[in-house]
């Protein structure tokens, strides 16, 4: 399947508010075992970050909306560490 590059820039936020959303899940008490979610958090980390490298190499310089006006800074989660800096 290939997704259109128009979608990129809806992909992204949706990644993000996903990892946010179980971000807050992980602080709530309403889980007993949190080892499912903090893994599923780590692998939307790992696809945010994907996904961002392949939107600056490919979509930037074509001339798409740069990363930083529609995803201006990481999510704010507890619990995951960027696998690399901003850049």
């Amino acid at each position: 399947m290939e997704i259109p590059d128009t979608w990129a820039a809806l992909l992204l936020g949706a990644v993000n508010d996903a990892m946010l959303h179980h971000d807050n899940l992980l602080k709530s008490e309403t889980l007993k075992d949190k080892t499912d979610t903090e893994e599923h958090l780590m692998h939307l980390s790992i696809l945010l970050e994907y996904m961002k490298d392949d939107y600056r190499q490919r979509l930037e310089p074509q001339g798409s909306m740069p990363l930083v006006r529609f995803l201006p800074s990481p999510p704010e989660v507890s619990n995951v560490v960027p696998l690399r800096p901003e850049q």
